[in-house]
This record gives C-alpha cells, structure tokens and sequence, in this order.
C-alpha cells in the first residue's frame, strides 16, 4: 500500500491553562512535548493503522513561547516511512486569540515504530510525498535518520553513506 502525507495529516488544539505554565507564564516545554508525543503518535498511527510506540525525538528548539491563555496548534504528518518505522514531522503554532495573530513556535522530528497485534515491530506502508515541501523533508529525513543512529549506537559513522556525502568530496563527484 502507498500513502501520502495528506493522509497522516492531523492537527491537536489545546488551550495553555494556569497548569500548564511555568513562573513566567509560559507554556512549560514539558507538557508541549507531550503533547507533541500524542499527536505524533497519532499522525503515525494514522499512516500505519496499527499501534505505534516512541522510538526517539529529534532536538526540538523553541523559537517563540506560548502564554498562558494563547491556543496551541499542532501540525503532524508522517515526512517519511522506513521498514517498520516512520519519521513524523511536528510544526508547532501559538495562537493569541486576543490580538488575533498566530505564530510559529517550533519545529520537531520523532520517529516511531509500527506494531503488530504481539507488540512486534511490523512494515509500514510506503510514502509518496507529492509537494516539493513534502520531497524536501522526504530527502532529508535519510539523513537525519543516520544521525539518530548515530548517536543511538545503531549505526558506525563510516556506514552512514548519505551524511559522509555531505562531507566529503569523492562521494559528491561520484553522484
């Protein structure tokens, strides 16, 4: 089977209650990656139609925060799927309804695996990205999965052929 981005798309929305915030009346980074989580999850599931569970999260920045009283907006869609796990891409939005404007918060990467009715990693469907947005993420998400490697222990830097190319120049001439 061969999906699309689209068809993982979903948006979380969620009000940043007293709760949520820390002494600056910020969202507590915290409770937005756990929100990041579950709507990742769910963009994941989405693409596989099966239980996913978290395999890693990429370093999320935060470029703007989120006030107590403003509304959150979570954009996820899988960007990529490998054998059984898939890469999820997260744009993150603040929204003052008061002042009616919105703006980006921040960006993230986390991957999951698919599984199988015995909690067994399992294939994940295929994915076309369509847009050149969906291709520039789509290209990149090679890389950015031998990092995560990388740095898991799964994988020696000499193996990691697509970064090395980035790097090197015999590996670009020979392209």
């Amino acid at each position: 089977m061969i999906k699309h981005p689209k068809d993982s798309f979903i948006v979380m929305t969620e009000l940043v209650l007293p709760n949520d915030t820390n002494t600056f009346g910020n969202l507590m980074g915290g409770r937005l990656m756990y929100w990041m989580d579950i709507a990742s999850a769910l963009a994941a599931g989405k693409h596989c139609n099966s239980p996913v569970v978290t395999a890693s999260v990429d370093n999320i920045s935060f470029e703007n925060p989120i006030k107590l009283g403003n509304v959150v907006h979570i954009e996820a869609r899988v960007s990529r799927a490998f054998n059984t796990s898939m890469e999820v891409h997260m744009k993150v939005w603040g929204e003052d309804t008061t002042q009616q404007y919105r703006y980006k918060s921040n960006e993230a990467y986390y991957t999951f695996v698919a599984l199988d009715p015995n909690g067994k990693p399992r294939k994940v469907p295929e994915l076309i990205p369509e847009t050149e947005d969906e291709k520039r993420l789509f290209e990149g998400a090679l890389r950015r999965r031998q990092v995560r490697l990388i740095l898991g222990g799964k994988m020696k830097p000499d193996d990691a052929l697509e970064l090395k190319a980035l790097f090197t120049k015999e590996e670009n001439e020979e392209k």
